[in-house]
């Protein structure tokens, strides 16, 4: 059995028409956000490394997490090129190329990818919409990482946590 953890940047600032794509911060809700998703996977899962999308808001979302998630360091951030896209098959050729003794993967992306991504290993229709902050957890029968093109709809959804489920703080 293998893992993969996704985790959509937090919602970024369309304030600055100047700064491209990439370099789009977070905006004052994904500065909330972060920190209230951190405490509440913090407290439910081990550390672990995150493959990150080299964008601003990607970056910012694992750096809002970190310090409200017991043991992860920046250490295991690892920004990842390959993850900065909008299409799902992108996402699954990077997954495919990963060694097959890691059990989980866990990665901060964007959408649509990452919706997309869940319906394909999921079946069509399990999650209309990954939010900002949104996380899934999804379970796949696999040896190992390389076999993910067979797994359209065989994936499982166990596990989702998006911000406006959190009741800890002010939305």
């Amino acid at each position: 059995m293998r893992t993969l953890y996704l985790l959509r940047h937090a919602k970024s600032s369309w304030d600055d028409a100047s700064l491209s794509d990439s370099e789009r911060p977070l905006n004052p809700r994904g500065q909330r956000d972060a920190p209230r998703m951190g405490r509440a996977l913090g407290s439910q899962l081990a550390p672990m490394t995150f493959h990150i999308s080299p964008a601003e808001r990607a970056r910012q979302t694992f750096l809002g997490l970190q310090p409200h998630w017991p043991g992860l360091t920046k250490e295991q951030g690892v920004v990842t090129p390959a993850l900065y896209t909008f299409n799902y098959r992108g996402v699954l050729d990077w997954v495919a190329q990963q060694p097959g003794a890691q059990q989980h993967l866990a990665m901060v992306g964007h959408n649509p990818a990452l919706t997309e991504l869940i319906n394909y290993l999921a079946g069509p229709g399990t999650l209309d919409n990954l939010p900002t902050a949104g996380w899934a957890e999804l379970s796949l029968a696999l040896d190992d990482w390389s076999g993910i093109y067979g797994e359209e709809g065989k994936g499982q959804l166990v596990y989702r946590l998006f911000p406006k489920d959190l009741q800890d703080e002010a939305r």
